[in-house]
């Protein structure tokens, strides 16, 4: 070894701490980008936390928070590039977890909300909400007025289709885990929509973009329609589903074990928490709110299969669904954005799901735009996606498609 003048010294001193600061930077640096990955799945709990917090304040913050809530997703989805990665997670139980804590959270806010607008309190709730949550509770609720009473309908009705319902269709597709089963039929109560665990799993996944599928929209459908008739449907077929299992099962239909009647329970255990909370105005809040969040189910579905069509016998492959990468619509709704995958593949958990880049037809707009577009102006939802539904009919439907689209409009 040569013997370095002080100034070397110095020099490889300052070289040696550089090098070391940088590669300290580096792993902080990485083990953010790893818990970011885990926490934005997180963010439709933390909007529902923020939500309870909000309109507390009083007249006008629902109003605004709604308006935040919309503005955030849809121009969000607009700014965002677009999500078209498969993130490996090392601790999936993380993932798990943003979807088992949205249960109570649901719960809470379906309560607060339906007391809110609701006259007919007990005292001793009032009692609780000022004593845990709200310090003004009982001021709070008089100042509303009725563009806030609106907003609090609608971003309620958002949030149990955002912690209920998409949380419940991923873990009711989970058929081999109890826990997961129990938790998912649980969120999708709120809605009041036991038959989706067993019409959308057992049935519109064999059905999809044929004509007996009642979650599959024709071409120039009416919207509002669809939606009634879906709902309608859907709880027929599902019916029907569980009463062909327990009859090849040798069950007694009116027994507890039957799937269908264990669901409408649920949702009654749901309807008498809110009676026990708010009354009979309570319920009647709760039974709004649940009719718009299943309302805002069935518009997805819409959108989701809008105009595809699928030859009988043949497998429903990629082009069967319309599929997104909008980043805040697939953070928001845990991937279930990426539809087309999740229908080639049902089991895959939702951090799974491929983008589909190239495979799949994909929405013009983010799903909470697409939800607006079609609630609020149907005919240019048609207008919009008649373009689509052409590149469509070009590029991916195959041939004996092509003859079901020429004999559908003709």
């Amino acid at each position: 070894t040569c013997n370095l003048c002080f100034n070397c010294k110095i020099t490889m001193l300052v070289l040696n701490l550089i090098k070391y600061n940088v590669n300290f930077v580096l792993i902080i640096k990485i083990k953010f980008s790893e818990m970011l990955k885990y926490v934005k799945y997180f963010l439709p709990t933390l909007t529902g936390l923020a939500y309870i917090y909000i309109i507390g304040k009083g007249e006008y913050y629902p109003a605004f928070f709604l308006i935040g809530f919309s503005l955030l997703i849809i121009v969000g989805d607009y700014v965002m590039p677009r999500d078209k990665k498969i993130q490996h997670f090392s601790y999936p139980e993380i993932l798990n977890l943003s979807l088992y804590i949205n249960f109570p959270i649901l719960l809470t806010i379906v309560l607060i909300t339906i007391s809110f607008l609701s006259t007919d309190k007990p005292t001793w709730i009032i009692d609780v909400f000022q004593t845990y949550i709200y310090s003004d509770f009982t001021e709070s609720g008089t100042y509303f007025n009725s563009i806030d009473k609106l907003s609090m309908i609608i971003q309620t009705s958002l949030l149990m289709g955002m912690l209920g319902v998409v949380p419940g269709h991923e873990l009711t597709h989970r058929v081999k885990s109890k826990f997961d089963m129990f938790i998912g039929n649980w969120l999708l109560a709120f809605s009041w929509d036991c038959t989706f665990a067993i019409e959308h799993v057992y049935g519109h996944h064999k059905h999809a973009c044929l004509p007996e599928d009642p979650a599959s929209a024709k071409r120039g459908e009416n919207i509002y329609l669809f939606i009634l008739k879906a709902i309608v449907n859907e709880h027929i077929d599902g019916w029907k589903i569980e009463l062909n299992r327990m009859r090849k099962n040798e069950l007694n239909i009116f027994s507890l074990q039957n799937k269908m009647i264990i669901g409408y329970m649920r949702s009654l255990i749901i309807t008498y928490l809110a009676f026990f909370t708010a009354g009979i105005f309570g319920i009647i809040y709760f039974l709004i709110c649940a009719f718009i969040t299943k309302s805002f189910l069935e518009a997805i579905n819409y959108v989701e299969h809008y105009g595809l069509v699928r030859e009988k016998g043949q497998r429903v492959e990629m082009r069967h669904s319309w599929n997104s990468n909008h980043f805040m619509s697939s953070v928001y709704l845990y991937n279930v954005t990426r539809h087309s995958d999740h229908h080639r593949l049902a089991k895959l958990k939702f951090w799974e799901l491929n983008p589909c880049p190239e495979n799949a037809p994909m929405t013009p707009y983010g799903y909470l735009s697409m939800l607006y577009l079609v609630l609020l102006t149907p005919f240019m939802y048609r207008k919009i996606m008649a373009k689509k539904l052409n590149e469509w009919d070009h590029k991916y439907a195959s041939k004996e498609e092509k003859e079901i689209v020429l004999g559908i409009s003709h």
